[in-house]
C-alpha cells in the first residue's frame, strides 16, 4: 500500500516511543527509515522496526545514547556511544566530521559500540550535501561465506561513498559486500517471495533460492568481495579495538545486549586537494557525460549510483510509500511485536 512519508515516519516514531526510545532518537530513526523506504531500499526501512523495538523494549540498547568523545586530533576522533542509538551516534559522527573536514580539510571519525545505525549512505550524502566527499564504513554480524567457504564468517560490511554535485543530483555508492544485503533477505521473507539463487547458500552449503533456508550470504565477485569485507571489517572494528568477523556480536542473538559496533567516516574538502572550488561542478560535468553515454542493447539509458533511489524518492514524495500491508497493520497496532519477523532471523 502507499503511504504517505510524514504518515510513515509519525507511526515508526510512535512505535519506537511506545518500545522505550527516547523522543529525540525515535523522531530521528524515524525519519531514516521512511527516508530509506521512500528510495525503495525497503531491506533497511520499516521492515527493521520491529527488531529495533524488540532490541529497545529487552534493554539492549542504552537510552539515552551515552555518545562521548574519548580520543581526537585535529583531524581525528574516537566517539564512544555506550550501547545507544546506533542512528544518533552517526549523526553526531557525522557532524564532527563535518565541523573538522571545514578547519583541517579531512577529518577521520571512529564511532565504538553503537547499534544498527540503518542505511549508513544517509550518513555519506549528509558529507556530500556540506560539500564533502564522504566515506562510511560499517562493520556487522557474521552473515556471509567467505569465498571457498560454506560458513558465515565476516559480515554484510557495507561501504558508503558519496560526493558532492553543483545541481539537485545525488551521488551515492550504498552496498554491501555481499550480492545482496540481509534485510534484501527480510524483505523477501516479508513479502513472501523467493530470492535468486546467486544471493545466498542454504544450511547444505548450495545456493538457495528460499529465504528462510538462508545459511550464509555470498560475497561480491567471489574473492573480490570477501577483501572489500576484510577491509571494512579491520578498518571499522580491530581499529577501533573491537571484535573481527565471527566475534562481532549477532544482531538477532541476545536483545537483552548491546551490539558494540564499529563505524568509521572520512570526510574529504575537495577545495583543499584541488585548490579551487570546481569540484562539484566537475562531478555534475561527469554525470552529465555519463548518462548521455550509449546504452546497452536493451537498456534504456544509463544511470549513476544513487539515480534510481533519488527518482524513487521523488516519485514516493508524490505518490506515497511502498509499503507492504502486514507492515502497515503492525505500525498502527498495539504490540511491539510482531511474530512474523521474530524470532531467529538467522541461523
Amino acid at each position: 500500500m502507499l503511504v504517505p512519508i510524514d504518515r510513515l515516519e509519525e507511526l515508526i516514531d510512535a512505535k519506537l516511543r511506545a518500545a522505550g526510545l527516547d523522543d529525540d532518537a525515535a523522531r530521528f530513526t524515524a525519519h531514516v527509515l521512511a527516508w530509506a523506504d521512500a528510495r525503495g531500499v525497503h531491506s533497511h526501512g520499516v521492515v527493521r522496526v520491529e527488531y529495533y523495538c524488540e532490541r529497545i523494549a529487552k534493554g539492549g540498547l542504552t537510552v539515552p545514547a551515552p555518545i562521548e568523545i574519548t580520543s581526537r586530533t585535529p583531524t581525528t576522533h574516537v566517539v564512544d556511544a555506550g550501547n545507544g542509538s546506533g542512528f544518533v551516534a552517526a549523526r553526531a559522527a557525522t557532524a564532527l566530521a563535518i565541523e573538522t573536514a571545514r578547519e583541517h580539510g579531512v577529518a577521520v571519525v571512529g564511532t565504538r559500540r553503537m547499534g544498527h545505525s540503518g542505511p549508513i549512505g544517509y550518513y555519506s550524502l549528509q558529507l556530500a550535501a556540506a560539500g564533502l566527499v564522504g566515506l562510511t564504513l560499517c562493520q556487522s554480524d557474521p552473515m556471509a561465506v567467505p569465498f571457498g567457504g560454506a560458513d558465515p564468517f565476516f559480515g554484510t560490511n557495507p561501504i558508503a561513498f558519496a560526493a558532492p554535485v553543483d545541481d539537485d543530483r545525488e551521488f551515492v555508492v550504498d552496498m554491501a559486500t555481499t550480492v545482496q544485503a540481509w534485510g534484501k533477505v527480510l524483505d523477501a521473507r516479508s513479502r513472501g517471495v523467493a530470492i535468486p539463487d546467486t544471493w545466498a547458500v542454504g544450511h547444505d552449503g548450495l545456493p538457495t533460492t528460499d529465504p528462510n533456508d538462508v545459511h550464509g550470504l555470498l560475497p561480491i565477485a567471489g574473492p573480490k568481495g570477501m577483501g572489500l569485507m576484510a577491509m571494512v571489517d579491520i578498518l571499522s572494528g580491530p581499529m577501533l579495538g573491537l571484535p573481527f568477523g565471527p566475534h562481532v556480536t549477532s544482531m538477532y542473538g541476545d536483545l537483552t545486549a548491546g551490539r558494540e559496533l564499529g563505524q568509521l567516516q572520512i570526510a574529504l574538502d575537495p577545495a583543499v586537494f584541488r585548490g579551487d572550488g570546481g569540484f562539484a561542478a566537475e562531478i555534475g560535468r561527469m554525470l552529465d557525460e555519463l548518462t548521455s553515454s550509449r546504452p546497452a542493447e536493451g537498456v534504456d539509458r544509463v544511470r549513476y549510483p544513487g539515480q534510481p533511489e533519488h527518482e524513487r524518492y521523488e516519485r514516493s514524495l508524490r505518490e506515497g510509500v511502498d509499503i507492504v500491508d502486514e507492515l502497515y497493520e503492525y505500525l498502527i497496532g498495539d504490540a511491539i511485536h510482531f511474530d512474523r519477523y521474530s524470532g531467529a532471523f538467522f541461523s
